[in-house]
């Protein structure tokens, strides 16, 4: 019987199946290691912010505008520069208004066409022509590649290129050239997007953000607590149920639902107006400030407060059912006085800012009435059954996980769970105790299991916990003493409203414990990064997204609009390209109409992080790593064929 080794040869013979194409093919990949490294884009916290998200997508965190100031310098005006940035990434748009003032358009074609393929050879310059050719829009893939390929074989070049473009308008194609060339130069200007967590919730369109992300070319996700608070929604767990309609009711996303995802929220709204007609639900008044008319208002503080019951009875049976969660101490509907509107906690006693539960028993206060069990019932098939929704998590599902480790960084979006030493915190779940990576790791299977086990004890554990993981202090996707919604609510004593944070978030900046979190994963200290999210970054207080001499990034810096008060910025994202590391800290982005219109940009303030002293290079990546083991199998063929080991298949 043939060894292992002669058997896989064999099996790549047959896609190599001659000495010359073995050849060819290590050639080709020997030369691809010396190209220097794509550029990865890090982007967290998006809560549901696509316009910014969508603005930020196309302007690369400023790549877009770096590349413009590259190819053309001092050749170009700042408006000329900006013009063309916003034409890029608004082709269409753009265009559309510069017809209403421009008096020659065949000039301004001309113009605009030879200024898009400079700038489009500068970012296809350090990709392979294969990788460039499969990104091009197949309508102008050979126009495309003749413009930014220099054909050695022509003598007169210019006469050449312009006999193309004058011919691209002459035919009326010059504004779909534009589109195309603009969406090109977007693409290839990321070669990957890594997304550390926190799509959904607060915002009005993460379903339009997931829509963006399931056409791009190439992304990894890294779940955040709310992706994994609606991927349990999403299996029908009640409790994410509850917290999902909870927020978009919070926050006046209710339409995300039922526009978004067309979940009817009819009988909620009716049971809420019926329940609670006469109250006036001041303590579930609305963050932000949602385009609502006031009958509208009035609907949605009402669903909020019926929803907020159901939740905190739905999670009071769920942490009846697991004690292992030990999550006794957030069941706190027990230990109210219905009479004297007062609740107990901890021995001492408070008055409650809302004292009418209409819907709760005293004798047992987490029973959902028959309403509530018929409207829970209904949304739990509704959660299931939604056809866009589920192909939303089935791509967090596919494209995602709990942590990465991708070309020398650990990605995750919260935090390692840490005792006040630095050791990793043991968690014990289901009579096993995990820690560190283990902790990340069987937390990740368990998600999966929620949607795809087929022993139905399993899968409802793993629906059970992808709540768990959603809001448990041992989640490190929480990583918190408690979630506090109900004080929030209910209590007007600010010190029950705080959240403790896990030690981790203290010991940022001490190297032995960020050293002990890289070693965990597999990384060498002295030349990786972690780079997270999850808790914003208060930049008008001082603070710092660069922790712990560089080596930790987090860069939740207040993407979410409810959070900018706080942070005094409009979010953090990273470059990594082949020179460093580029933070960018973004201004407050106006809208898609004020970028169009008033070309303005996001105004980002860039530093570097971490700059490469030599360029670094396909070769010095992950993927770089991969082909040198196919190099090494290639070579190992030939050796064969030479050998007469295995035939030549000619």
């Amino acid at each position: 019987m043939k060894d292992l080794e002669a058997r896989y040869l064999e099996r790549l013979s047959e896609l190599y199946p001659t000495i010359a194409r073995a050849s060819t093919e290590i050639i080709n990949l020997q030369s691809i290691l010396n190209l220097p490294k794509g550029t990865e884009h890090f982007i967290t916290d998006i809560h549901g912010e696509y316009e910014a998200f969508s603005h930020v997508l196309k302007n690369g965190s400023g790549a877009v505008r770096r590349k413009i100031d590259g190819v053309f310098g001092n050749t170009l005006t700042n408006k000329d520069k900006q013009t063309l940035a916003t034409l890029i990434y608004y082709p269409k748009e753009k265009m559309a208004r510069i017809k209403k003032t421009e008096d020659n358009m065949e000039d301004w074609y001309k113009i605009t066409l030879y200024r898009l393929i400079e700038v489009c050879k500068c970012t296809a310059s350090k990709y392979t022509r294969s990788k460039v050719r499969k990104a091009l829009p197949p309508e102008f893939a050979y126009v495309i590649e003749e413009l930014i390929t220099e054909k050695a074989e022509v003598s007169d070049k210019e006469s050449y290129y312009n006999s193309i473009i004058s011919t691209i308008i002459k035919i009326s194609r010059a504004e779909e050239f534009i589109i195309a060339l603009s969406e090109l130069i977007q693409r290839l200007t990321v070669d990957h997007l890594h997304i550390v967590g926190d799509i959904f919730d607060r915002g009005p369109g993460p379903h339009i953000i997931m829509d963006s992300l399931r056409k791009y070319h190439s992304v990894d996700i890294q779940w955040g607590n709310h992706d994994v608070l609606w991927m349990g929604a999403a299996a029908g767990q009640r409790g994410c149920i509850a917290n999902v309609i909870r927020i978009c009711a919070r926050y006046g996303n209710l339409d995300i639902l039922e526009d978004g995802y067309g979940i009817n929220l009819l009988p909620l709204a009716s049971f809420s107006m019926n329940t609670y007609r006469e109250d006036p639900c001041e303590c579930f008044q609305l963050k932000g400030e949602p385009d609502y008319g006031d009958n509208e208002m009035l609907l949605d503080v009402k669903m909020h407060k019926a929803m907020s019951v159901i939740q905190f009875k739905v999670e009071g049976q769920i942490i009846r059912e697991n004690p292992e969660f030990h999550m006794e101490d957030r069941n706190l509907l027990h230990h109210i006085d219905y009479k004297k509107g007062t609740i107990e906690i901890d021995g001492t006693v408070y008055k409650l800012k809302d004292a009418n539960f209409p819907t709760v028993n005293p004798e047992d206060p987490y029973e959902l009435t028959l309403e509530e069990e018929d409207i829970m019932h209904r949304l739990e098939k509704a959660f299931q059954n939604c056809g866009k929704l589920q192909k939303h998590m089935r791509f967090l599902l596919n494209k995602g996980g709990l942590y990465k480790v991708h070309n020398g960084n650990l990605l995750y979006h919260g935090c390692v769970p840490l005792n006040e030493d630095g050791s990793f915190k043991k968690v014990s779940l289901f009579g096993k105790t995990y820690k560190g990576r283990a902790l990340y790791e069987v937390l990740e299977s368990y998600v999966r299991k929620g949607f795809y086990a087929l022993d139905e004890k399993e899968r409802e554990r793993g629906k059970n916990m992808m709540w768990y993981i959603w809001l448990n202090e041992n989640s490190p996707l929480f990583g918190k003493n408690k979630m506090a919604t109900f004080e929030r609510y209910f209590l007007s004593e600010k010190e029950l409203h705080i959240e403790k944070k896990n030690p981790y978030y203290e010991l940022l900046e001490d190297e032995d414990t960020v050293n002990s979190i890289m070693k965990e994963f597999g990384l060498d200290p002295e030349e990786s990064h972690i780079i997270n999210g999850h808790v914003p970054v208060k930049t008008k207080k001082g603070e710092s997204p660069v922790k712990c001499n560089g080596k930790v990034l987090v860069i939740d810096g207040g993407f979410s609009k409810a959070y900018q008060k706080e942070t005094g910025i409009a979010g953090y994202t990273l470059i990594y390209n082949s020179h460093g590391i580029i933070l960018a800290a973004h201004d407050p982005f106006e809208s898609t109409e004020a970028a169009i219109e008033k070309e303005n940009d996001i105004h980002s303030k860039s530093v570097t992080v971490k700059r490469m002293i030599e360029r670094k290079l396909v070769g010095d990546t992950d993927i770089g790593r991969e082909l040198k083991e196919q190099i090494k199998d290639l070579e190992r063929l030939l050796e064969f064929y030479r050998n007469g080991g295995i035939a030549e298949k000619v």
